[in-house]
């Protein structure tokens, strides 16, 4: 059995802006845990996707998933998260990462000591939430005197992604709970959680998704997300972690630059959940056995994904 409260949904990347109203107020009222906004450069923002789906639902936790700590000051993401903090109290969820590499290389941003600079980060932003006046100097960010004029009243939860072993361990000691990227199999969890402590902090897996009663048919509606997040990923303990890294690096090796990574059904089957009612409901259920605590869902192919949200609480989930 998996419940509705153990499910999140992501929001982002290929959901146009104007359709996130829409889809958080459905899964609302379907009783979904959680929801997530996804910051994937260059497609919407985080903050007003995480705006919008706050706005548009009445209770459900939304938080971010995630921020990339050198894309905006601390400073500044303290500032805005404050506002959605004191404007839906209790209901937003900061979460914050390094990014993905390559975006931060085409805007020149990625910083000489990634692990050092998320640990100051998340110290700076969990101080400036809670009303103290912060002066620093970091590894990636400056301080002065800074200090929130309408700090919110109840320090928001912050979140860490983390993917390799030392953000991993960092996240263990720094985080509320801890963001697992999507392509996240059973695998990966197993092997990640030996680095947590026990006990460790809630833990969220991503999971790129979709049901159809033609399990070609939902390999095909994940297929192009897989082929995008292995090709931005591959050099993470994500894949290297897998049961098909040694594979998939083989096969990126062989590819011109721009090529598309092509991707083999057992390959979806190790980084995606796509398939039945049945097989997904099954699916859901090894990562949580382990060791996830919730599971957050990239519901596709993106253009039904109302229909998606309904099959997934209807045919696959328990209430």
């Amino acid at each position: 059995m998996v419940t509705t409260s153990e499910i999140g949904i992501v929001f982002g990347s290929l959901t146009p802006p104007e359709a996130l109203p829409g889809g958080a107020a459905l899964a609302e009222r379907l009783g979904f845990g959680a929801l997530w906004f996804s910051e994937d450069c260059f497609f919407t923002g985080g903050l007003s996707g995480l705006t919008q789906l706050l706005a548009a639902t009445e209770t459900i936790p939304a938080g971010l998933g995630l921020a990339g700590i050198m894309t905006r000051h601390p400073a500044i993401l303290a500032m805005e998260v404050s506002a959605l903090a004191r404007t839906y109290p209790g209901r937003v969820r900061a979460g914050i990462g390094l990014g993905n590499t390559g975006w931060l290389d085409q805007m020149g941003l990625r910083p000489d000591r990634p692990l050092t600079a998320l640990a100051e980060t998340t110290d700076a932003l969990r101080d400036l939430l809670s009303g103290k006046t912060v002066n620093r100097k970091t590894t990636a960010h400056t301080f002065n005197d800074i200090r929130l004029d309408f700090p919110p009243d109840r320090t928001p939860e912050i979140w860490l992604g983390a993917v390799n072993p030392r953000a991993l361990r960092l996240a263990g000691e720094k985080a509320d709970g801890i963001l697992l990227s999507a392509l996240t199999g059973t695998s990966y969890l197993h092997w990640a959680r030996t680095l947590l402590p026990i006990p460790a902090p809630p833990i969220t897996a991503f999971a790129l998704t979709a049901i159809d009663d033609d399990p070609a048919a939902a390999r095909e509606a994940v297929r192009p997300a897989v082929s995008f997040f292995l090709q931005a990923e591959a050099h993470t303990a994500l894949v290297g972690k897998s049961h098909h890294g040694t594979a998939v690096r083989a096969r990126l090796a062989t590819l011109a630059p721009g090529e598309p990574l092509p991707i083999e059904d057992p390959w979806i089957d190790e980084y995606a959940i796509a398939g039945t009612p049945a097989q997904v409901r099954a699916k859901l259920r090894g990562l949580l056995d382990a060791g996830a605590t919730s599971i957050a869902l990239w519901l596709f192919p993106p253009d039904r994904q109302p229909e998606q949200l309904h099959r997934l609480a209807t045919e696959v989930l328990d209430t």
